[in-house]
């Protein structure tokens, strides 16, 4: 035991029991053990310094006026609050004037009922008529008789006198009255009824209604009692107690747009915080608002928290609606991946950031709600920093990706035969680079490799860039290819995903339809980070977020057609939050990536396609080229020759316009860009059909870019 150890009876100081303070001698023998001291406890009953030496744990200030900013919010929302009572209460006027004077007549009756034993002198009636009674059967006692005279004529005198009293009070009322000016007159009748309608309404009538304001107006916890003991989270109380209810840690207090409370839920009934997440719509419906405007989540032990406490917010409006936010990125000259990539906002309008190191992603939902623009912004990261190599692929070969051109190492457009041989050819790469890598990392000493892992000094000393692996509609790809390749492809992109992060690589995928026949289950289960914007149901929702996230709260499918951008970002097993993702539009990502391909010229890391790619040269050097002659390079960058009947087709995909176009038409705007075809007829699988051959595009591109591949 030492000094400051308190020893307690019942969790309570006992003043008889005595703190032993020993010397510290651990080497002293048993038999020479040294004697106790007393030593006085610091919260006895008795210690007059007790109250000073203990610190209180509850806060000085309450929640609301803990910042200026929450005690402007709460003072502003009071004003809101007073504002609404009075415009309320102002349009029922001519309402409760009715009811006033409704009142007021019934209010005078009952004072007249009232008044009449006292002006009748009903407290010395019974006197009179029991000594009347008596003098009917004792007419002979003169006494008695005398008696009921004098007890009748007091009788009489007292009614005359209230009488007059209160005629004399009812006339100087009313001269009074036409005596007064209208204000004070008005004075005198407002005087007269309120009393009069306050004793006319009883106990069971108000005078003025009892509104319930809306919750961008008010929020107090009768509300929330109410609204969860609904949906069956606390129970119903006997007779006139409403039963069990919730004890507040916070609030309700403003809290930027909406209101903020902390509560626990009363213990013995068997809920826990989980519980509440999973009723949050049936619970939103309740308090009136959409589900999209309740925010919840537990409060952990870190917090402060426990299993039965949950962290409300409930918005005014919807707060993923309004302008979209533009990205930082955009206004950024370099950014360094091992930070925190910025990502968006969440319904309190707080910065919301996505470390990707050591991590992999999924994006999911449906088309033309931001998922692409929303799996961008990581890219858009990866491409202000010059030691970042960049592996693209757009199963789907539009426009979407096209810039990536300018920097990416890899980059795979479309999912035909050649694209589908080209993705292979990128993955046997990527698994070969991350093999020697993790070759290099074991042979490297601890002191500049302590974990095994990349580090950024490692990365520019050995020359070994973060590796930024984004494919884009995995599913075109999976729907194109045979069993076997289907197979082969999705253990390859299983590997990256798992082993690849130690060694800087980050996965990024995407898909439309995040079912097992489009993107495995074996893979998205591996898969760190997950992003869902709206899909059709929970079941969409938990396959791409993970099962059972959607009843804990992770439900991407509350989401309707106007959160475009807006989606539900899963970081662990019991984290989440929904995001409106930073908007990053198609010019401002064609920026960045001209931005970035300068970037790593200057650092000597411009490698692979983009090294070679002449548009994106051309682009870079301001030298103008045909844009037929431009997306014809793009769609045959992975193939020598084309049929000019696949050639159409994929430039459709690439941009709706070239639908309009014939075999003509292109020849005739090819042959304006200068090119010189050596031959009308390709030969592809056995099948000479008209086409073009790439060298022969190429020939028509000026010598200066070719020279500077």
């Amino acid at each position: 035991m030492t000094d400051t150890e308190t020893t307690r009876v019942n969790g309570h100081a006992d003043p008889k029991v005595k703190l032993l303070k020993f010397a510290p001698e651990p080497l002293a023998a048993p038999d020479t053990a040294p004697e106790p001291t007393e030593v006085e406890a610091v919260d006895r009953p008795d210690n007059p310094l007790a109250d000073w030496l203990t610190v209180p744990d509850v806060p000085v200030l309450p929640p609301w006026a803990r910042s200026w900013q929450s005690l402007s919010a709460n003072t502003a929302a009071l004003g809101r609050l007073c504002v609404w009572h009075a415009h309320y209460h102002s349009l029922r006027a001519p309402k409760y004037a009715v009811r006033m004077a409704w009142l007021a007549v019934k209010g005078l009756w009952r004072a007249a009922r009232g008044l009449w034993p006292t002006l009748a002198a009903s407290d010395r009636s019974a006197a009179v008529k029991a000594l009347r009674a008596q003098t009917k059967q004792q007419p002979e006692d003169v006494d008695l008789a005398v008696r009921y005279a004098l007890l009748h004529r007091e009788r009489t005198l007292a009614r005359r006198w209230r009488w007059g009293a209160a005629a004399t009070g009812v006339a100087a009322t009313a001269v009074g009255w036409y005596l007064a000016p209208p204000l004070l007159q008005a004075g005198m009748v407002a005087a007269a009824t309120i009393p009069l309608a306050h004793l006319g309404r009883g106990e069971d009538v108000q005078l003025l209604d009892t509104p319930t304001p809306p919750l961008r107006v008010d929020m107090n916890a009768q509300q929330l009692n109410d609204a969860l003991r609904a949906v069956g989270l606390l129970k119903q109380g006997k007779g006139d107690d409403d039963g069990p209810r919730i004890t507040c840690v916070m609030g309700p207090v403003r809290d930027g747009r909406g209101w903020a409370v902390v509560f626990d839920l009363p213990r013995g009934a068997g809920k826990t915080a989980a519980d509440v997440l999973a009723k949050r719509t049936a619970i939103a419906a309740e308090l009136g608002v959409d589900e999209i405007q309740v925010i919840a989540s537990r409060v952990r032990a870190a917090g402060g928290g426990h299993a039965g406490r949950v962290s409300m917010w409930v918005a005014d409006d919807d707060p993923y609606l309004g302008d979209p936010v533009p990205s930082p990125l955009v206004k950024l000259e370099t950014f360094s991946v091992w930070d925190p990539i910025p990502f968006g906002q969440d319904a309190r309008g707080n910065r919301i950031t996505v470390p990707v190191m050591w991590q992999s992603l999924f994006f999911g939902g449906l088309p033309r709600r931001g998922k692409t623009f929303t799996q961008r912004l990581l890219t858009a990261a990866g491409l202000l920093d010059p030691y970042v190599r960049h592996y693209v692929a757009d199963g789907k070969g539009g426009a979407d990706w096209m810039p990536a051109k300018a920097v990416a190492h890899r980059l795979v457009m479309g999912a035909e035969d050649d694209a589908v041989e080209a993705l292979k050819a990128m993955l046997k790469e990527l698994l070969a680079e991350m093999e020697r890598r993790f070759a290099l990392l074991r042979g490297l000493p601890v002191s500049v490799c302590p974990e095994g892992k990349l580090t950024p000094a490692i990365v520019e000393k050995y020359n070994l860039p973060v590796i930024f692996v984004t494919i884009d509609e995995l599913q075109e790809y999976f729907t194109a290819m045979e069993k076997d390749d289907r197979d082969q492809v999705i253990n390859d992109l299983c590997r990256i995903a798992r082993r690849g992060p130690a060694a800087g690589f980050i996965s990024n995928y995407a898909s439309q339809r995040p079912d097992a026949d489009s993107v495995p289950t074996k893979l998205r289960e591996i898969i760190t980070l997950r992003y869902s914007t709206q899909v059709v149901d929970q079941t969409s929702s938990d396959m791409v977020l993970g099962k059972g996230k959607a009843a804990q709260g992770a439900d991407a499918s509350v989401l309707s057609e106007e959160h475009k951008g807006t989606g539900v970002l899963v970081t662990g097993p019991a984290s989440f939050v929904t995001v409106r993702a930073d908007f990053l539009d198609g010019p401002a990502f064609s920026e960045l990536c001209q931005r970035g391909r300068a970037l790593r010229q200057k650092h000597g890391q411009l490698t692979g396609d983009a090294a070679s790619d002449v548009t994106a040269a051309a682009d870079q050097a301001a030298v103008t080229i045909a844009p037929v002659l431009s997306d014809c390079l793009t769609v045959m960058r992975h193939t020598a020759r084309m049929h000019t009947v696949d050639l159409l087709q994929r430039l459709e995909n690439l941009d709706p316009e070239y639908g309009d176009w014939d075999a003509e038409r292109l020849a005739r705007e090819l042959e304006d860009a200068e090119v010189k075809r050596t031959t009308k007829q390709v030969n592809i699988g056995g099948k000479n059909l008209a086409g073009y051959r790439r060298e022969d595009l190429e020939a028509a591109v000026p010598p200066e870019l070719l020279n500077a591949r």
